[in-house]
């Protein structure tokens, strides 16, 4: 009997060695370029989700936000090579893909690429009166230097400003630099909110333009990305199929849609040439998609 304890004894501990427990994965993501920027707070409780329901079978982590703030060419910059952050969040582009290891999940649902109109107070009735692609190519669109956007709108005809940071281009706005700061649904409202009594702006009421986008989780090309990279898209297909992707966009996205009037606007489509192939546009339930849209061409 003392012999056979032993044994076990010494079989627990020789599969305990041989069986090391996980290494804390280390995941440092970007602080963004102002302290007035919400834009990524649902982004990181997703990717804080999708760690979380992997731990079981990945091992342990510790998710962390990068002590420094930093402007989107920055964190292209710092993620590429051995800098402070191994994952970010950004609208897709084939070069981008090229570059870093897309998780081809949008993170979104593609909301993104609901876009509506930041304009001046006093620009409302020019606005009021678009009927046509045409009439909405008339106006100038500001961007931030290097959106992804910056080329999608102009392909479709658009003349684009492009601003060299975030908080500039609501100046940019209220001193006419362009006629309208095209935004997604959810940061149009929320930028609204955070800068309207400063800056006077109105979030355009009747007009949506619309162009296919997703916005997906990004890590190096290297085998810590790649590893980081599984991890992430089995949380993300783990958080499909349990509903918690979908309660979590409904939680910080819903009651911004919902204020927008998406679904009785008029809705404006331009295509989107920059848009790799691989996009899973086939996959219906990854997608957002407002009910009863009235589309003009």
């Amino acid at each position: 009997m003392f012999f056979s304890l032993l044994f076990l004894v010494l079989l627990t501990v020789q599969t305990a060695a041989a069986s090391p427990a996980k290494a804390t994965l280390q995941v440092v993501y970007p602080r963004p370029e102002s302290e007035h920027d919400s834009r990524y707070l649902y982004d990181w409780e997703v990717l804080r989700t999708a760690l979380e329901k992997t731990r079981g079978k990945f091992g342990p982590y510790e998710l962390r936000q990068a002590s420094q703030f930093m402007s989107p060419a920055r964190v292209t910059t710092e993620a590429a090579g051995t800098g402070s952050i191994n994952v970010f969040v950004r609208a897709t582009s084939t070069q981008l893909e090229q570059q870093f290891r897309p998780v081809r999940i949008p993170v979104d649902r593609g909301l993104i690429g609901y876009r509506l109109l930041l304009v001046r107070h006093e620009d409302l009735p020019r606005f009021a009166g678009v009927r046509s692609l045409d009439q909405l190519r008339s106006f100038s669109i500001g961007q931030g230097k290097g959106w992804v956007d910056v080329g999608i709108l102009q392909a479709g005809g658009f003349k684009v400003v492009e601003g060299n940071n975030y908080d500039g281009l609501f100046s940019m706005l209220e001193v006419k630099r362009f006629d309208a700061l095209s935004r997604s649904v959810d940061e149009a409202l929320s930028e609204y909110d955070a800068w309207h009594q400063r800056f006077g702006f109105e979030v355009e009421p009747g007009i949506a333009l619309y162009y296919p986008l997703a916005r997906y989780f990004f890590t190096r090309r290297d085998a810590e990305g790649e590893a980081l990279a599984s991890r992430l898209e089995a949380g993300l297909e783990t958080m499909l199929q349990d509903g918690s992707l979908q309660a979590l966009f409904m939680t910080y996205k819903g009651p911004l849609i919902k204020r927008s009037g998406l679904a009785r606007r008029r809705l404006f489509r331009i295509p989107n040439p920059d848009l790799p192939p691989q996009t899973p546009l086939a996959r219906s339930e990854l997608w957002y998609r407002p009910q009863e849209l009235p589309v003009k061409r």
